[in-house]
C-alpha cells in the first residue's frame, strides 16, 4: 500500500484537495513579492552632490540662480549623457591660488520624480558605497538557500505543518521589523531572515500541495502554483508604482503575511508524511475527513499498516559524479541551473539601467512569465526536452546580446527596442526554468533523482547570488557599452548553456531509468515506455511524483 493507492479511492483532486491547494498557493503571491522586492527598494535614482551651505537644494533646478550655483560647484560628467553632473564630486575653489580641486562629497540630493525614497537614498548607498546594494541582494539570496536547506530538513523531521507555521511566524516578525530597520546592518540581517523564512514557507507549500493530489493531477498543480508567484510580482510592481516609498512598500507586502497565521487552524498535517512516520491513526482521521468532504464512502479503516511498502534508501549527492557519464551529465545540468537563475533574476535587476519607465519595465518583466509558461505547456511533449530547453536558452541569450546594437547604434530613440529584447531574454529564462525541472527528473535514475534535483536547485542559487553583481557590472566601464555589458554577459552564458544541453540524451517518451546502469546507458536505443501510448498524462504524472520526492 502507498498513499497514491488511497488517493485513487479518495479522489485525486476532489473538493477537499482543491480547497487546501488554493490555500497553499496563496503564500506564493507573497513569495513573488519578496523574491524581487530588493530590486525596487534598493533602486538608485539619479543623484548629485548637495551644494554646501545651500539648505534648500533639490535635484530639480528651480531657478537660473540655482543652475548657476550648480555649474560653479559640481563638475560636468561628459561621459554620462543621462545625467550631466558628476554624482560623487564637488569643486573646491581656493581664494589664494585660484586653483580648483575636485573632492568627494558626503551629502547628496536625489531625483524624487520617480520614487520618493528608497533604502539606498535613506542610507546614501551611492558612490563608494554603491556596491552595498549588490551585497545586500547577495545576502538575501544566501538566506533563501539557507531556508531551502534548513526548512527542508526540518519539514522531514517535525512535519510539514509545524515547519510551515515556524517559517510563517519568522516571516511575519522579520517582514514587519525590516520596515523600520534603523540602519543597513540591521536591514541586512533582517533581509537574510526574510529570505530564509519566505522561501522555506514556499517550499513547504509546494510539497504539501503536491502531496495532496493524485498522480494524474500533479502536473497541473505543480504548474499553477508558479502562476501565483507571478501574480505576486504584479502586485509588487503596482504597490511600488503607487506608494513610491520603500518603508510603506515593504509594509504593503508584509500586511498579508498576518493571514497565513490562520493556517494553523486551516491546514492539517500531510497524511502522506504521517504515514511515512508510522502515525497511522492521525493520517486515518484526516483521510476520513477528506472522504466526507469529497462525498466518497471509504472503508472504516483504509490504512493497513502491515501493507505499507518501504521505500529503498536513496543515494547521496556525490553519486551524481560517480561515473564518467554521470559526471558529464551533471556538470552540464548544474551549469544550466546557474545560467537559468542568473538570466531570470539578472535581466529583471538590470531593467532599471536600460531606460524608460522603471515601474513599467518591472511590470513587463513580470507579466511575460505567463506566455512563457503557456509556451512550455504546449510544446514540451511536441519537440522534446533538450531541444525545447536549448531553443529557450539560445533564444533568450541571443535576444539579450542583440541589445548591444540597439544601445550603441540606436541610442535613446531605440530604448523601446532594447526593452523588448530584454523582455524576450526574460521569456527565454522563465520558460527554461520550467523545462530544466523536468529534464533533471527524467535524466537520473530513481536512486539519484532526489539528489539531482535538490543539488540543481541549490547550485542554481549561485546564479541568483551573482545576478546583482553582473547587473551592476556596467558601472565598471564608461560609454554606451556600459548599459549593454550586463545583457551581453547574460546572453553569452545563456546561449552557451543552451548549446551544451544538446549533448544530453533526449528523455521524451523514454522509460525512466531505475538504476545507475540504466542512467549510464540512457543514450543507447531504448524502447518507449509501455505506459506512454495509453495515457500520456500518466507519464507526466510519474515525472511529477519524482518531483514531489525531490522537493521534500
Amino acid at each position: 500500500m502507498k498513499f497514491d493507492d488511497i488517493l485513487l479511492k479518495l479522489g485525486e483532486f476532489g473538493p477537499y484537495q482543491k480547497r487546501l491547494y488554493f490555500l497553499l498557493c496563496i503564500p506564493a503571491i507573497s513569495v513573488g513579492c519578496y523574491m524581487l522586492n530588493l530590486v525596487i527598494i534598493l533602486e538608485t535614482p539619479n543623484h548629485r552632490c548637495k551644494i554646501p551651505g545651500y539648505d534648500n537644494d533639490t535635484y530639480e533646478i528651480q531657478s537660473s540662480y540655482h543652475q548657476s550655483l550648480i555649474n560653479q560647484t559640481i563638475p560636468f560628467d561628459l561621459k554620462d549623457k543621462k545625467q550631466p553632473y558628476d554624482k560623487c564630486h564637488l569643486y573646491q575653489h581656493s581664494n589664494l591660488t585660484n586653483a580648483v580641486e575636485r573632492i568627494k562629497c558626503n551629502e547628496w540630493v536625489y531625483d524624487r520624480s520617480i520614487v520618493l525614497e528608497t533604502f539606498t537614498t535613506k542610507e546614501n548607498l551611492v558612490c563608494d558605497d554603491a556596491a552595498w546594494t549588490s551585497h545586500i541582494k547577495l545576502i538575501f539570496y544566501i538566506g533563501v538557500l539557507v531556508g531551502d536547506i534548513g526548512f527542508g530538513m526540518l519539514a522531514d523531521i517535525i512535519g510539514r505543518r509545524k515547519t510551515l507555521m515556524a517559517s510563517v511566524l519568522l516571516w511575519n516578525v522579520s517582514g514587519f521589523a525590516v520596515c523600520w530597520a534603523p540602519e543597513y546592518i540591521s536591514f541586512i540581517i533582517l533581509e537574510f531572515i526574510v529570505g530564509a523564512a519566505q522561501h522555506g514557507a514556499f517550499m513547504v507549500c509546494n510539497v504539501m500541495s503536491l502531496e495532496l493530489v493524485g498522480p494524474n493531477k500533479r502536473v497541473l498543480c505543480g504548474t499553477l502554483i508558479h502562476g501565483f508567484f507571478t501574480i505576486g510580482l504584479l502586485y509588487q510592481s503596482g504597490a511600488a508604482y503607487f506608494i513610491k516609498h520603500w518603508k510603506w512598500i515593504d509594509l504593503a507586502i508584509a500586511v498579508p503575511l498576518v493571514f497565513y497565521i490562520a493556517y494553523y487552524w486551516l491546514v492539517p498535517e500531510s497524511p502522506r508524511w504521517l504515514m511515512s512516520k508510522g502515525r497511522y491513526e492521525e493520517a486515518e482521521e484526516i483521510i476520513q475527513k477528506a472522504g466526507k468532504v469529497n462525498k466518497v464512502k471509504l472503508p472504516e479503516k483504509i490504512i493497513n499498516p502491515s501493507a505499507i511498502e518501504r521505500e529503498e534508501t536513496e543515494m547521496k549527492l556525490w553519486h551524481l559524479f560517480s561515473t564518467k557519464e554521470m559526471f558529464g551529465r551533471t556538470s552540464i545540468l548544474l551549469y544550466n541551473w546557474i545560467a537559468v537563475a542568473l538570466m531570470y533574476f539578472g535581466v529583471t535587476m538590470h531593467a532599471r539601467n536600460i531606460g524608460g519607465n522603471f515601474y513599467l519595465n518591472f511590470f513587463l518583466n513580470a507579466i511575460v512569465e505567463f506566455p512563457a509558461l503557456l509556451f512550455v505547456i504546449l510544446t514540451m511533449d511536441r519537440i522534446g526536452r533538450t531541444r525545447l530547453h536549448c531553443l529557450c536558452m539560445v533564444f533568450g541569450g541571443m535576444a539579450a546580446m542583440c541589445t548591444i546594437f540597439t544601445i550603441i547604434f540606436g541610442g535613446d530613440d531605440f530604448t523601446w527596442l532594447t526593452t523588448t529584447l530584454s523582455l524576450l531574454g526574460k521569456v527565454g529564462a522563465a520558460a527554461s526554468f520550467s523545462v530544466i525541472f523536468v529534464m533533471t527528473l527524467e535524466l537520473y535514475p530513481t536512486v539519484l533523482r532526489n539528489a539531482a534535483l535538490g543539488g540543481g536547485s541549490c547550485v542554481g542559487r549561485v546564479g541568483s547570488m551573482l545576478a546583482p553583481y553582473v547587473a551592476s557590472s556596467g558601472a565598471l566601464i564608461d560609454g554606451d557599452f556600459s548599459t549593454a555589458l550586463p545583457l551581453v554577459i547574460f546572453g553569452v552564458i545563456s546561449t552557451s548553456a543552451g548549446l551544451l544541453v544538446l549533448l544530453l540524451p533526449e528523455s521524451q517518451h523514454r522509460k525512466l531509468p531505475e538504476s545507475i546502469t540504466d542512467g549510464i546507458k540512457f543514450k543507447e536505443a531504448q524502447g518507449i515506455d509501455s505506459r506512454q501510448p495509453s495515457n500520456d498524462n500518466e507519464h507526466k504524472s510519474l515525472l511529477v511524483m519524482s518531483k514531489l520526492t525531490d522537493e521534500e
